[in-house]
């Protein structure tokens, strides 16, 4: 018996067949890369660590999900889908021209819901609005990238937003008829084993439906990867005794969509696990089985 709810169980809530959310890149930028907030983005971003380029610049979203279709319908003729926008801040544009994109995304076959990745100070009320109503008849979650819930870090990250933000937008989003999503980054420089248990005891307080983590990796082409001197990564064994805790923590209600994040090895600096994702969950399965650490 599983000690949370994972994402593929919080899914059978709302799906009654096997789904698989296909990414696309609606070609976004971020606010504190493009000067309205900030310059250079957060340390430790490196779009290309998980989310790969599609074939070629400006491939229509449609066209993107289409591909995604393919690839996985041949071995899975009955899977639906649903279209992740992923890359950058993706309601960082006018609502005209977001809700073109995601009712382009919508009117694809197959295509049941989307997933939105963004910044939680990045979203309007008036699209909210319009989510609102395209929420009535999808499946609709908004994915906000909270990190955590100190600023003095968020600051030290260059994340350009407050903890403030982040709840702000919870509510409203959630008051809209919305599902949300928080992602959180475990291991930030600075942050102790009971500030990234306070971040989560934070989330878990709000309405949040999935909570996505991962440990903190140093990524080629980023400013973290020049500040290496006294930053402390988890080794596996120190990150298997922070997420049974976190399971501890997390009621029901809300999914853990993630524990882990595995960047492509040309770009991954440290740390070094050779472990894949669902490795690294047998291996949390197994301590907590060993430790008794049941949620209810």
């Amino acid at each position: 018996m599983l000690t949370y709810t994972d994402y593929s169980t919080y899914l059978s809530r709302y799906f009654s067949v096997k789904m698989q959310k296909l990414t696309v890149d609606a070609r976004f930028t971020c606010p504190n890369r493009d000067g309205t907030k900030g310059r250079g983005g957060c340390i430790y971003c490196n779009n290309h660590s998980f989310s790969p380029s599609v074939a070629g610049d400006d491939v229509p979203v449609s066209a993107q999900l289409e591909a995604g279709k393919h690839f996985f319908g041949r071995k899975y003729p009955d899977m639906r889908y649903l279209a992740y926008f992923q890359s950058y801040t993706n309601t960082y544009d006018s609502p005209d021209r977001l809700m073109m994109l995601y009712r382009e995304a919508l009117a694809v076959d197959g295509v049941d819901g989307l997933i939105i990745g963004t910044r939680p100070d990045c979203v309007s009320d008036a699209l909210l609005s319009e989510l609102s109503s395209l929420a009535r008849e999808h499946y609709i979650m908004i994915e906000y990238g909270a990190e955590s819930s100190h600023d003095s870090t968020l600051r030290l990250v260059n994340r350009c937003h407050t903890w403030a933000d982040t709840v702000s937008a919870v509510e409203r989003t959630s008051a809209a008829g919305i599902h949300v999503g928080l992602h959180l980054i475990m291991g930030l420089p600075g942050e102790t084993r009971e500030m990234m248990l306070e971040t989560v005891d934070r989330c878990c307080r709000l309405p949040v439906d999935v909570l996505k983590l991962h440990q903190l990796q140093v990524i080629r082409g980023t400013r973290l990867a020049g500040m290496t001197d006294g930053l402390k990564l988890f080794t596996v064994d120190g990150y298997l005794d922070l997420c049974v805790d976190v399971v501890r923590r997390v009621p029901r209600r809300i999914a853990v969509e993630r524990f882990t994040s595995s960047a492509p090895r040309e770009l991954l600096i440290a740390p070094h696990w050779d472990l894949k994702n669902y490795e690294f969950v047998n291996l949390l399965k197994k301590r907590l089985r060993d430790e008794d650490a049941v949620c209810e």
